[in-house]
């Protein structure tokens, strides 16, 4: 960027926060604080890491486009006729640097990280507050927590653009892109100074950041560059955390159950606080919208967007309890119980749809999605920790393939599955990963960054309009390489 002036770069913009509970990241505007004033008390460092934060409940993330950019990519969706114009090159590859949907995601991560970068620069003033101000544990916890944004949104941007302009501090001046592994040494940084700062779930406040978190990304970026050692070093640092029971797989999908023994990390979500719309500003992060959009453009019943593609329903093994959690097919209940979803329900003109989507759904507690959702977005999970682990421990020098597969029966024994024999081979285990993680991550973002990690994108892929060498990344948006004189058209990712 040629200038980074966003509302977070001035006072007038960093938002306060106004309660701190379930849904603590509720937040004003302190339009009368001035940057000479600011970071002297205990709840001005608290509002400004809260506005960091506010970026991750965007249009331009996790309300709205995230999951239709990387599900459609990944073909866990199919398109309604109705799918809109600006999605529908997802499904097929043939998105450009002109798709406003990329243009939101770079936006409101790099603002995200402006932001972030807003608390570090102010990092002496912050350890200068006498302690009856700030304990020390909270300065610490408060600069965990901006490292911890500050990686997790270069997180979201290093597997969509690859190499990335590296802002540590608010400069004014576009900086140009840096290598890839440049980047990643920033995040497993900023992700490791969060673990050793952060406070640990049992004791922090719902809604932020915590060591645990911290290490779970720090173990998943270090995954990301194959470095399987320090990443099972890492996930095995995760403790306090434990599945879902049996049969209650869907308890990661409500509204009434977030925050539970299985959940790392969540975007938070709460149609009551704000002005409860989700209809709030792609990029600006302002936290005044606090609804996503996932119910109905997700749903089944009355208008949506997208539904599962057949690929993904084939996926899944004959008594995997996980299928009826995920997915309505005729015969479903909904409305707590007291209604039944028919056959009408799943078609589409004259089409019939197999199935549609239940995870996030409200169908579980009402009889209609009404574009407003509260439902948190649970990003990190324990048993994407255990398959991660499971991953590291085939795939490392000297690995032992038999706790390979522990880690991955663990997960299939919560969804009524039989145990896979211990005397797999490497490759065996690999198929098997492949095939887990599709079904228990299904809808969650993440199919898309493991094949393409994995190398086996163009084979998965086959006939979508995926060009291997193109397509696995995203073009740099317009917007960007028109206003930073150091990130040129000519800079751009192969292809576009």
């Amino acid at each position: 960027m040629k200038k980074i002036k966003y509302i977070v770069i001035v006072l007038s913009g960093i938002l306060a926060i106004n309660s701190c509970d379930t849904k603590d990241l509720e937040l004003t505007n302190p339009n009368e604080l001035s940057p000479e004033t600011f970071f002297t008390t205990g709840p001005q460092v608290q509002s400004a890491v809260n506005a960091a934060y506010a970026n991750l409940q965007t249009r331009g993330l996790y309300a709205r486009h995230i999951f239709f950019a990387l599900d459609n990519m990944s073909q866990e969706n199919k398109g309604n006729p109705q799918l809109e114009g600006n999605k529908t090159p997802f499904l097929n590859f043939s998105f450009d640097a002109g798709s406003d949907i990329i243009q939101y995601y770079w936006e409101t991560c790099f603002l995200g990280i402006s932001k972030a970068n807003f608390v570090l620069d102010n990092e002496a003033k912050i350890q200068a507050l006498p302690n009856t101000v700030l304990s020390q544990e909270q300065k610490n916890k408060y600069l965990g927590e901006a490292h911890f944004l500050r990686a997790y949104y270069y997180f979201l941007l290093v597997p969509r653009f690859g190499d990335l302009p590296i802002y540590t501090s608010q400069t004014l001046i576009g900086a140009p892109r840096s290598p890839k592994a440049d980047v990643y040494k920033l995040i497993t940084d900023d992700f490791d100074f969060a673990s050793k700062n952060l406070l640990s779930k049992s004791v922090e406040e719902k809604g932020r950041a915590t060591k645990e978190a911290a290490f779970a990304y720090l173990g998943k970026a270090l995954l990301y560059q194959k470095k399987y050692d320090e990443a099972l070093a890492a996930f095995n640092k995760v403790t306090g955390f434990s599945l879902e029971p049996k049969g209650k797989f869907y308890n990661n999908f409500m509204d009434e159950t977030e925050h539970g023994p299985e959940s790392i990390f969540e975007i938070e979500y709460d149609e009551s606080l704000g002005t409860g719309d989700k209809w709030g500003s792609d990029t600006a992060g302002t936290g005044v919208a606090e609804a996503t959009l996932r119910g109905q453009e997700y749903g089944n019943l009355g208008w949506y967007n997208v539904y599962p593609s057949d690929d993904l329903l084939d996926e899944y093994e004959t008594g995997d309890d996980r299928f009826a959690e995920t997915f309505y097919v005729p015969g479903s209940k909904y409305n707590n119980g007291t209604l039944t979803m028919t056959a009408a329900n799943f078609k589409v003109g004259e089409v019939f749809r197999r199935a549609g989507w239940k995870k996030y759904q409200n169908y579980y507690k009402r009889i209609d999605e009404n574009q407003d959702s509260s439902i948190n977005f649970k990003v990190m999970r324990y048993s994407d920790v255990l398959l991660m682990k499971a991953e590291c421990e085939s795939l490392r020098a000297g690995g032992s393939q038999a706790a390979a597969i522990g880690y991955i029966n663990e997960v299939r024994l919560r969804a009524n599955l039989p145990a896979l024999a211990t005397t797999l081979t490497k490759d065996q285990v690999f198929t098997a990963l492949v095939h887990e993680r599709k079904v228990e991550l299904a809808g969650e973002q993440v199919r898309f960054d493991d094949i393409i990690r994995w190398g086996i994108a163009a084979t998965e892929l086959a006939g979508t309009g995926f060009q291997a060498g193109k397509s696995e990344l995203w073009p740099i948006p317009n917007r960007e390489t028109s206003s930073n004189p150091n990130i040129t058209p000519a800079n751009n990712n192969p292809g576009y």
